[in-house]
């Protein structure tokens, strides 16, 4: 079944519900801690598991307090909450279906989240308008499948995160930064499997 150009490409946390009514995923750590949050049963929306949550956020450390992450190809927005729970200044948040975005809006007025923006756009579109070095951490998760869009969301997201920043990329794939032009400059930090997906963090290589 193809996937939405929009929606997370990871297995699923949860038991899918049937008819397209609203199911859950839990907020892992920070203020809104164990905090359940409706997600819609649509076509090719996969939460990003647990447990990948928990690994990615002790590698980030668990307060992000003062930083500005952006979630693109957002889905059910489940990185994106994870980042303002841990008291991320600014969470910017992509998705370009209407009915995910809608939901996450809805779970953003619940947790009573002001440091949460959700954008309804086109995620390369919207992500070439902003500023360079603008974010601490940008999470990417486009659709699997599509080597083309990985590239050019790679170039596009690599440009927005500043010098101590970081990037994190699911993908089915592992990453073979040599191999691509956008992360000339970037090493793989820490990475992991989950099922069929790959999960890594990346950080610029320092210049000695």
């Amino acid at each position: 079944m193809p996937r939405s150009s929009t929606t997370r490409s990871v297995l699923p946390s949860h038991t899918p519900s049937r008819g397209g009514k609203p199911h859950t995923i839990r907020i892992i750590g920070g203020d809104w801690k164990r905090t359940p949050l409706p997600v819609l049963d649509l076509d090719g929306l996969r939460p990003t598991p647990d447990r990948v949550r928990e690994t990615l956020f002790n590698w980030l450390g668990q307060d992000m307090s003062g930083q500005h992450c952006l979630d693109l190809f957002a889905g059910t927005g489940a990185l994106g909450f994870e980042a303002a729970s841990r008291g991320a200044q600014r969470v910017l948040m992509v998705e370009r279906n209407a009915k995910a975005a809608a939901q996450m809006r809805a779970n953003q007025a619940k947790l009573g989240a002001r440091n949460i923006e959700i954008a309804e756009a086109d995620a390369l579109r919207l992500a070439a308008s902003l500023a360079p070095g603008s974010f601490d951490v940008v999470f990417l998760d486009p659709p699997f499948g599509d080597q083309a869009l990985l590239l050019r969301a790679l170039d596009v997201a690599a440009s927005l995160v500043n010098a101590d920043g970081a990037l994190y990329v699911e993908c089915g794939d592992v990453l073979e930064v040599s191999q691509i032009e956008a992360l000339a400059g970037w090493s793989v930090v820490r990475d992991g499997k989950a099922g069929a997906v790959r999960y890594h963090l990346l950080r610029r290589q320092n210049e000695e």
